[in-house]
């Protein structure tokens, strides 16, 4: 139990991280120009970026949020965890229907 909390953090952790890595990196798009094919062409011949270490923290953050993510949904169907609508107790409906005059 004390590991399923302990990969819970691990995966909100790491949540956080990949949202404000991906948020830090520049488009590649160039806005409009880049749907039309212009605005990107030089990027062909150009040397490559200093980004390229936060492109690998991405993946590494994408492959530890994919295998936090998988092995949570092993580990809840192992401690049995319920749904919220099955821990909710029966409520009784009212009727509330008004005879017709």
């Amino acid at each position: 139990m004390i590991l399923y909390y302990f990969v819970i953090a691990l995966h909100f952790i790491v949540c956080v991280a990949l949202i404000v890595i991906v948020l830090l990196q520049a488009g590649k798009g160039g806005g409009m120009a880049g749907i039309f094919g212009g605005g990107g062409s030089d990027q062909i011949f150009s040397a490559p970026s200093g980004m390229a270490f936060i492109k690998k923290v991405t993946v590494v953050c994408a492959i530890i949020f994919m295998l936090t993510s998988l092995a949570l949904t092993l580990m809840s169907a192992r401690v049995s965890m319920q749904s919220v609508i099955n821990q909710i107790s029966n409520i009784p409906i009212a009727s509330s229907q008004q005879p017709l005059e």
